[in-house]
């Protein structure tokens, strides 16, 4: 009986497993211990990055379709780190995801609806290559975070920090951009801007000036 029980045991583990390695989810483990940056597979088409290295901060709006042919490598690792239920945050989440299913890249999630800070730590206890961030309000907490821990990159869809460090790159449009509290929403916010095209195309816009060293910036991509 107690063989039977350890069998069954090891079954539930194994499955548990395994639908976890399917959905993504975040474990206490994490991956191993920090390496250096994947490269990126292919190259920009003209248009993408400026000639000359912009300055920090700077807003750029490249080619449309400009980083299509920049790729991450597969087991790239990225932590979606998200708050809320919203349909723009629903779009956005569901733009990672479908770009993780797309390339093959190592995805876990982190929903920081009880504590966005907690959130934000955890997702960098992962070891993460990359923490894309969904949901306006996770814009303050970060803004705390990131200039804390210069060592972690960060990709912020739909959004931006107002004073964003060299780790952090941001994608918005017209419709988008909210900057936090102390600056409030756009007088151009439109919930019904984040299309599911558009957010696609802003999750492969961010992820290519990462990974092409296009960092720190705000790319706008209308």
């Amino acid at each position: 009986m107690r063989r039977r029980v350890l069998v069954a045991a090891a079954t539930v583990l194994t499955i548990g497993t395994l639908v976890c390695a399917l959905a993504g989810c975040a474990t206490d483990a994490g991956w191993p211990a920090t390496r250096p940056a994947p490269a990126a597979i292919g190259t920009a088409a003209p248009g993408f990055a400026p000639r000359e290295a912009p300055a920090p901060e700077s807003t750029l709006s490249p080619s449309p379709g400009s980083w299509s042919s920049v790729s991450a490598p597969a087991g790239y690792r990225v932590v979606l780190l998200t708050v809320g239920e919203d349909a723009p945050t629903e779009t956005l989440v569901s733009a990672v995801e479908n770009w993780a299913n797309e390339t093959r890249v190592d995805l876990r999630t982190v929903h920081a609806d009880d504590d966005m800070i907690d959130g934000a730590v955890r997702a960098m206890e992962l070891n993460p290559d990359l923490i894309i961030s969904a949901g306006d309000a996770l814009v303050d907490p970060l803004a705390t975070v990131t200039a804390n821990h210069l060592d972690r990159q960060f990709l912020i869809v739909g959004a931006e920090l107002a004073e964003p460090t060299g780790n952090v790159t941001a994608v918005d449009w017209t419709g988008a951009a909210y900057r936090g509290e102390g600056l409030g929403t756009a007088a151009a916010y439109d919930p019904a801007s984040f299309t599911p095209d558009r957010a696609a195309a802003a999750v492969r816009a961010g992820v290519a000036a990462v990974l092409t060293d296009l960092r720190g910036v705000v790319l706008w991509i209308d």
